[in-house]
């Protein structure tokens, strides 16, 4: 690679990673996602995502106004060929504190499930159950998680089409209990952004290979469609994304969060409002010569 080539590398590079972190100090901005005195637990799993979320979040964290810790918590579910080495060695290079939190929930999964039956729903619920136990007994007042926009909007369909339910994955969100505040703060990253970054920065990813099962066959059919979408229709994704911010529950059907059934009528709003419209026109001076006789044509 010549030096031409180098510098325009270089400069790339640099845009992509401005650009990465104006949009997580913007998404962290725009929800309150971190406060001061915050202690983030971070979600390691190994993928591109969270090592660039764990990077970003901690040059965030450097120039930030305020002050919270950062702490990596990886989760080993103990599936078969999982390289444990990878993530401590990589925690200790960076030099920030970090657990290893071995939970076997591969086995209970295979035990509880059918063989062909998606294993998707008793796996995340086991591994939410043992992170939201974990970040109390560290005292991590927010739970961060390393998804994006592409994952949003791909939650949104896999909702719509799979659950006949308009919902995705909220940038922050506070567990059932109350007892837990999860955070995303690559809520307004895109997927291809967060690819280029990971072969700039050279992360030590570790290969998904895990259950291939039923809801992430969907989920994969469901991200075919929206890259076909983003390739002939430049900005649909991020166009999805924003229509989840912006809301109208009276043009929707969900009777429980807009009252369809007692929807009274406002006459006199309806009055005023006419009242209003006919003397803005009567007010106005208006040349009967500018119009045509139409029963003259």
């Amino acid at each position: 690679m010549n030096q031409t080539d180098n510098r325009k590398e270089t400069l790339e590079y640099n845009k992509l990673q401005k650009r990465l972190r104006r949009n997580m100090g913007n998404a962290i901005i725009d929800y309150n996602m971190i406060e001061e005195g915050d202690v983030v637990m971070a979600c390691i799993s190994g993928g591109k995502d969270s090592f660039a979320m764990l990077d970003i979040l901690l040059n965030l964290q450097k120039a930030a106004p305020i002050k919270f810790d950062v702490v990596a918590v990886n989760l080993d579910q103990k599936q078969p060929g999982f390289p444990e080495h990878i993530l401590p060695e990589y925690f200790q290079s960076l030099n920030i504190p970090y657990y290893i939190v071995d939970k076997d929930t591969y086995s209970v999964v295979k035990e509880k499930v059918e063989e062909g039956k998606t294993t998707c729903g008793l796996c995340s619920r086991l591994r939410r159950g043992t992170l939201y136990s974990f970040a109390e007994t560290i005292g991590a007042t927010k739970i961060a998680l390393g998804h994006h926009l592409d994952d949003i909007v791909e939650t949104l369909f896999l909702n719509m089409f799979h659950g006949s339910r308009l919902k995705a994955m909220p940038p922050k969100l506070r567990s059932d209990d109350g007892r837990n505040v999860v955070i995303r703060p690559l809520t307004y990253c895109r997927e291809k952004d967060l690819i280029k970054y990971a072969e700039y920065k050279q992360f030590p990813i570790i290969p998904c290979n895990l259950c291939g099962s039923q809801e992430n066959l969907q989920r994969q059919s469901i991200k075919a469609m929206l890259i076909d979408w983003d390739k002939k229709t430049p900005g649909r994704v991020d166009a999805i994304f924003k229509s989840i911010q912006n809301i109208s529950p009276s043009q929707l059907a969900d009777k429980n969060l807009f009252d369809f059934v007692n929807l009274p009528l406002d006459r006199e709003g309806e009055r005023a409002e006419y009242a209003f419209t006919e003397a803005k026109v009567s007010s106005t001076n208006i040349d009967e010569s500018m119009f045509i006789d139409v029963t003259n044509v």
